[in-house]
């Protein structure tokens, strides 16, 4: 509840233990193990910020949250609550609250989506568990489609850019190093496998506008806008990948603020210790840097884990605000921690910490909330709030009722699939197709007319040829005509001359000297023309 000006959480014997809102975005944890009530702690604390006008960011794991948008149920149970901690006097009463559903794959809420640029290539990587060398190519293939101005929007767009570098490899390794393609095909996998955990559905347009989250209702409370976790959480790594990426937009998207009187928003991480499994120490040095510098954009960082101890300490020494549900003590190895969560409070000299952190019942745990100087106060004692919303799930069709009349349904409701890499790709490589096939039909309509161009030439060739054979036939049958008249007027004429002279021989003379005188005739003419 918000009360006097404060949230309102739990009461020890003896106060009302709250935290103030000044000191909210000084960030804080809810630990405990299984079944201790940290559901319930978080589920006051959300409805407290609301009630105090302040947007609320958590991730739904079990599907218990969803309740929030309807209000409580009386019960004989709450009675007794509600007069135990007297919060009937307070103006406690059971209501609704305003509640935008979102969800990655788009079933239980909006559909929140985001986009392969927008995520960048070390969370991607982290996504696909690439190798540091693998990662490297994939900022290369980043920096190449920035350089180009191709949109990375959608998983099919990064597909289809990592198939354009390796189908380029030996043109852009001479700009950026070696880009084997044997890499870039491993990371190609990966994009395909992170589609089949609902990559396809989470990376795309409509991205998320972060600042449709700060938003409040009509009588002033803070929307709780509650991320459906239940099927999100089977993928423990698209699940903390997530988180990380919504609070660097949160850092990167909001301007300075100071200390305000209250945070803008608060941001709860459920299972916590997600984010930090086998995170690269980069990472781990990324999210501390951010978490510390958050709280000056106004915005507080609530972790809910099993145990302190899977927070890493430089986060976990930034946690201001602490409420520590019972931690069992059945191993050496959570005696260890049950002391270390112990050690972490400031001590309270009415009980001994370490016992009673075993002996806290459900709904009961140990809180010690930040100062007006921003000192931690000493460890109390104290029993949680019940809820003034339902406590348990909802139906679909409340479910789906919610979702179609929030007004951020006109908004993110259908998606949009812009003109980016891939299309851009698509027609680059329909362009270069038809350039090569046009290539290839002049080439081939090249090599046509030079076969017929020389079978043409071949033809005149054999036809001049056969003329000149012709020619040549001619001019010998002219020839042989000429010859033999002329053969025959000589021969004539010899015989003429023969016959002339031998017939002052008598008869005889005049035959021989006929013949004798042709011969001479066709012989001369032989000798003059070579015949």
């Amino acid at each position: 509840m918000f009360y006097d000006h404060q949230i309102w959480i739990g009461r020890s014997e003896t106060e009302n233990l709250s935290i103030i809102p000044r000191m909210a975005s000084r960030h804080g944890i809810i630990a405990g193990a299984t079944g201790t009530g940290k559901t319930i702690t978080l589920k006051v604390l959300a409805e407290s910020f609301s009630d105090a006008g302040v947007p609320v960011f958590l991730a739904d794991v079990k599907g218990d949250l969803a309740g929030m948008c309807r209000p409580g149920v009386d019960s004989e149970d709450m009675r007794e609550r509600i007069a135990k901690f007297g919060l009937a006097d307070a103006g406690f009463g059971y209501r609704k609250y305003p509640v935008c559903f979102w969800d990655i794959y788009g079933k239980k809420g909006l559909p929140l989506r985001t986009t392969i640029s927008e995520m960048g290539p070390t969370l991607l990587a982290r996504l696909m568990d690439l190798t540091d060398a693998q990662t490297d190519i994939l900022s290369v293939v980043f920096k190449i489609a920035d350089e180009e101005g191709l949109l990375l929007l959608d998983s099919k767009d990064l597909k289809s850019m990592l198939t354009y570098v390796a189908e380029n490899n030996k043109e852009y390794s001479a700009a950026y190093g070696n880009l084997p393609k044997q890499s870039i095909n491993s990371i190609l996998r990966g994009v395909i496998a992170l589609e089949e955990q609902g990559g396809d559905k989470f990376f795309g347009e409509p991205a998320l506008d972060i600042r449709d989250w700060f938003r409040t209702d009509f009588d002033g409370k803070g929307v709780i806008n509650i991320l459906d976790s239940e099927s999100l959480i089977n993928s423990p790594m698209m699940y903390s990948t997530f988180m990380l990426w919504m609070l660097s937009e949160l850092f990167e998207t909001l301007p300075e603020a100071g200390d305000l009187e209250r945070p803008r928003m608060v941001f709860f991480f459920d299972e916590a210790h997600l984010l930090f499994t086998d995170a690269p120490k980069a990472l781990i040095q990324k999210l501390e840097q951010v978490v510390k510098l958050i709280r000056s954009k106004g915005v507080g960082v609530y972790f809910i884990t099993q145990s302190p101890k899977d927070i890493p300490d430089g986060v976990l020494g930034q946690l201001g605000n602490k409420i520590q549900h019972a931690l069992h003590a059945y191993t050496p190895a959570d005696q260890k921690a049950v002391k270390a969560a112990a050690d972490s409070f400031r001590v309270n000299p009415e009980f001994d910490t370490k016992q009673v952190l075993t002996e806290l019942g459900i709904g009961e745990a140990l809180v010690s909330f930040l100062q007006e100087d921003g000192s931690p106060a000493v460890v109390q004692r104290a029993r949680i709030l019940p809820p003034q919303s339902l406590m348990g799930p909802i139906g679909d069709a409340d479910r789906q009722s919610e979702m179609q009349n929030n007004p951020l349904y006109a908004k993110y409701g259908t998606a949009v699939d812009r003109d980016s890499a891939f299309e851009f790709l698509q027609r680059k490589a329909v362009q270069l197709q038809q350039e090569a096939e046009a290539e290839k039909l002049a080439e081939e309509q090249a090599k046509e007319r030079a076969r017929a161009e020389k079978e043409a030439a071949k033809e005149a060739e054999r036809l001049a040829k056969q003329q000149a054979r012709e020619a040549e036939r001619e001019e010998k049958a002219r020839e042989r005509a000429i010859t033999g008249v002329a053969k025959s007027a000589l021969g004539t004429v010899g015989r003429e001359l023969g016959s002339n002279l031998g017939k002052q021989f008598g008869s005889f003379g005049k035959k021989l000297g006929g013949n004798l005188g042709g011969s001479i005739g066709r012989g001369l003419l032989g000798t003059l023309f070579g015949r």
